[in-house]
């Protein structure tokens, strides 16, 4: 699903692939960031807990967006594709300054939400600048190739990931979620191997990729974010290399980002931060 295009002299709005388990006490900078993207205590922010099967996922991350002072919160429960057809959902989502996908399976997200009037309205309100954030599952699923399941590890091998459709709000990255903690750098490198068009943009958790209009990537948060470049890929041997074996791929290039640094998505061109006071 490509994303929706932006009318006008309109501006989309910004794309937040977060990496799961963010903060979420106190004053968490991931979460507040997104609420005041979306107008603070005048948000209206509607939360979709689809990737969960734990009753109270929507109501916890209410529960955080509430205490920061935003002003509206919905939690808008998609739990059969009917729900996505559903004209009070989609007028709750019309109404949104930002949604919110939470984590869980991603799966769930794609065979409940794909190919939707939900989906197709969140590519278009997104188009039309209300802002996306998702966790965990959320942040893989809001792409428009979405990683479905994979295998751990350090090394890339043919059948280590499993590719599925999105949502489709940016055809520019690949997401991987739980990044380093879970040692995903193979599965995401086998992902982009497959076809290397998209930058791969693998999020530790407690950290967040903001994906701008212009497609500037600012980094905030606790850990580390994982930029894998094939646009200057010389050699691979993903077509050849037999099931469960390790594949050769020459000339990539790979960025670690932390909290402040930014990444160019359309000159594949990184900028460390301000040095620290």
């Amino acid at each position: 699903m490509c994303p929706a295009k932006v009318s006008g002299d309109g501006q989309r709005g910004w794309i937040i692939p977060i990496g799961g388990g963010e903060k979420k006490v106190g004053s968490p900078p991931i979460l507040s960031r997104f609420a005041d993207l979306c107008g603070a205590d005048n948000a209206r922010i509607a939360i979709i807990p689809t990737a969960s099967q734990l009753e109270d996922t929507g109501h916890r991350y209410e529960a955080v967006f509430a205490k920061m002072g935003v002003g509206h919160i919905d939690i808008v429960n998609l739990e059969s594709r009917g729900d996505c057809e559903d004209a009070e959902n989609l007028a709750t989502l019309a109404e949104a300054t930002g949604i919110f996908f939470t984590g869980g399976n991603q799966l769930r997200l794609s065979t409940v939400i794909g190919g939707t009037p939900v989906a197709q309205q969140i590519r278009k309100l997104n188009a039309g600048g209300v802002h996306v954030a998702g966790t965990s599952a959320g942040a893989a699923f809001i792409c428009e190739h979405m990683i479905a399941v994979g295998k751990s590890g350090s090394t890339p091998k043919p059948g280590m990931a499993t590719l599925s459709p999105g949502l489709g709000l940016t055809n520019r990255v690949i997401v991987d979620q739980h990044f380093r903690e879970r040692d995903r750098i193979g599965r995401l490198l086998t992902a982009l191997s497959y076809n290397p068009f998209a930058t791969g943009i693998g999020v530790d958790e407690d950290t967040a990729a903001f994906i701008s209009p212009e497609n500037l990537i600012e980094v905030l948060g606790s850990g580390g974010l994982t930029v894998v470049d094939p646009s200057g890929l010389e050699h691979s041997t993903m077509a050849t290399t037999q099931q469960g074996k390790p594949v050769s791929l020459i000339g990539i290039k790979l960025h670690i980002l932390i909290a402040g640094d930014r990444y160019d998505l359309t000159t594949n061109s990184a900028q460390p931060g301000a040095p620290p006071d």
